[in-house]
């Protein structure tokens, strides 16, 4: 990861191209609509688990939330996303390289949670992948408010999986429209999002 958000922090000062958006730009816009129809208050505190590039909490920022911080443990990664904030004159945006799976005491009591595709990474991770996701689940566990929304965007996970992977602590409150696809005759979705609430 540290070589590809690398090549994206070369590719934005050469060019200004902030680099990968992970499920595109409707992703954003579900995630921004939901917190908005749910009327959660714009100084809810908010954590962008693994921010990349961290162009959602710049389109959080614009929308009208003021507490939001992203964190990677990719020290390339929180470079670009500082200068895409910069760019952007958000400078209220907190940005930390932070492993998810080892939070720090100071990553807590956050009021919302979002995911787009760290989950899925930390899944993939050949090294006993299994531990890692019970790691990530019990650090969302740490890091969430009881009550506080955790929104997941997977493109590994069906919503029968992720219900199972985070069915101890955390309920679902939603599952959110995504596009659709037909093959063979069977209607898909490339992508699952789902709200959770924290109990």
């Amino acid at each position: 990861w540290d070589a590809a958000y690398e090549r994206e922090l070369q590719t934005f000062q050469d060019i200004g191209d902030t680099g990968e958006i992970w499920f595109g730009e409707e992703s954003m816009v579900r995630i921004i609509r939901w917190l908005e129809r749910h009327k959660v208050p714009p100084d809810s505190s908010v954590l962008d688990i693994g921010t990349g590039n961290g162009v959602l909490l710049v389109e959080l920022a614009k929308s009208g939330y003021m507490n939001l911080t992203g964190i990677d443990y990719s020290p390339s990664a929180i470079q670009l996303s500082e200068k895409v904030r910069e760019k952007e004159g958000m400078s209220n945006i907190k940005l930390k390289v932070e492993d998810f799976l080892a939070p720090s005491a100071e990553l807590s009591g956050f009021d919302v949670c979002i995911d787009k595709g760290t989950f899925d990474a930390i899944s993939l991770d050949p090294s006993d992948a299994v531990g890692k996701r019970k790691l990530y689940v019990a650090s969302l566990g740490r890091v969430l408010k009881p009550e506080g929304f955790f929104l997941i965007t997977s493109c590994n996970w069906t919503k029968e999986e992720l219900l199972n992977e985070f069915g101890e602590g955390f309920e679902i409150l939603e599952e959110l429209p995504t596009p659709k696809f037909c093959f063979g005759g069977r209607i898909g979705n490339s992508v699952t999002a789902l709200v959770f609430q924290r109990k």
